[in-house]
């Protein structure tokens, strides 16, 4: 079987996350795989479009095709796959409406156009099943063997709130700033670790920026002690697939969210962290874990023991080989 995956980019965490981890495993299963980004000038184009009989199956990674170009695609490919781990129908959480009729109109006829799709999480598979009958859920996992848990015998008395995102999801984080300052006042010995290409600052809390690295990825966050992920109640936020909260758990620290969307599946409340919808619930869920380095502990395992129940990359590479095989048979 020979597939081709069109990607965003080699150092976009959805890519990474949802392909590139995946290519050494469906090569040891016999697969011939191809990865490219996705073709920009004309010429690039038209090597494209000469080049798709040839696979078997053409992976497209959450970009949407529009007009003659979807239409010479579905002729040219033999069959078409469709992956996206956002709300790519809806306008982002910094919009003013959610509601936009030309991204709604181009998801659907790009799922129409497509064999199979695979969404990040539930709500997206639902969104899915209006356009397109064939879909199935594979999460944003984390390869287990590479994410070492953190060591909690430290010995030191600094606490670290950590987050790890890129720059368009940083404006959740940058809504706390109110509520990092109160806590800096109560707990001096406390800090915020942003791990971006942005970042901004606090009155009160000490920021620790830091330039986000593949080869860093672990480390930094094994030096968290407690992970966040703040969100929206939009339909943007509903469609996240909490990469950074299994990234949490992977290292074997605990969450403070906003239950919303499947933050509600990866964090169960009270368990491997908690949940917090308001300024009152962050400050009192987080002063918890900032003074109880063993319940850090004992949430931070649990949450590492979900992760290996369902969101690792071995599981979910077996996963996706079986859809593509069975795509291919049928």
């Amino acid at each position: 079987m020979r597939v081709l995956f069109l990607i965003q980019g080699w150092k976009v965490a959805a890519s990474r996350y949802r392909v590139l981890q995946y290519i050494p495993y469906l090569e040891e299963k016999g697969m011939e795989v191809e990865v490219k980004t996705f073709p920009r000038t004309l010429s690039e184009n038209w090597a494209f479009f000469w080049s798709l009989p040839r696979y078997d199956v053409v992976f497209v990674q959450r970009k949407r095709l529009t007009g003659f170009r979807l239409r010479l695609f579905k002729r040219r490919a033999r069959r078409i796959v469709y992956d996206f781990d956002d709300s790519v129908m809806y306008r982002n959480s910094t919009a003013r409406s959610p509601v936009s009729r030309t991204r709604m109109a181009r998801f659907a006829r790009m799922l129409e156009a497509c064999d199979g799709i695979i969404a990040g999480n539930e709500y997206l598979k639902r969104e899915a099943l209006k356009h397109n009958s064939r879909v199935e859920v594979i999460p944003s996992p984390i390869d287990i063997e590479r994410y070492g848990i953190k060591s909690y015998d430290s010995g030191g008395t600094e606490v670290v709130l950590g987050w790890i995102g890129d720059h368009g999801s940083i404006h959740y984080l940058e809504k706390m700033r109110p509520i990092f300052d109160i806590l800096a006042k109560k707990y001096p010995y406390l800090s915020l670790k942003i791990v971006c290409d942005n970042f901004f600052d606090c009155e009160e809390m000490k920021v620790i920026k830091k330039e986000w690295r593949h080869e860093d990825e672990v480390r930094d966050l094994q030096s968290f002690d407690i992970g966040l992920m703040p969100l929206m109640d939009d339909p943007w936020s509903w469609g996240k697939c909490g990469l950074k909260i299994v990234q949490y758990q992977g290292v074997g620290i605990p969450v403070v969210c906003t239950p919303v969307g499947i933050n509600r599946d990866l964090v169960t409340d009270g368990e491997n962290g908690f949940w917090a919808s308001d300024q009152e619930e962050w400050i009192e869920k987080l002063s918890i874990l900032v003074e109880d380095a063993g319940l850090r502990e004992r949430m931070g395992r649990a949450g590492r023991e979900k992760v290996e129940r369902g969101y690792t990359a071995q599981d979910c590479g077996i996963k996706l080989g079986q859809f593509l095989e069975n795509l291919v048979s049928a």
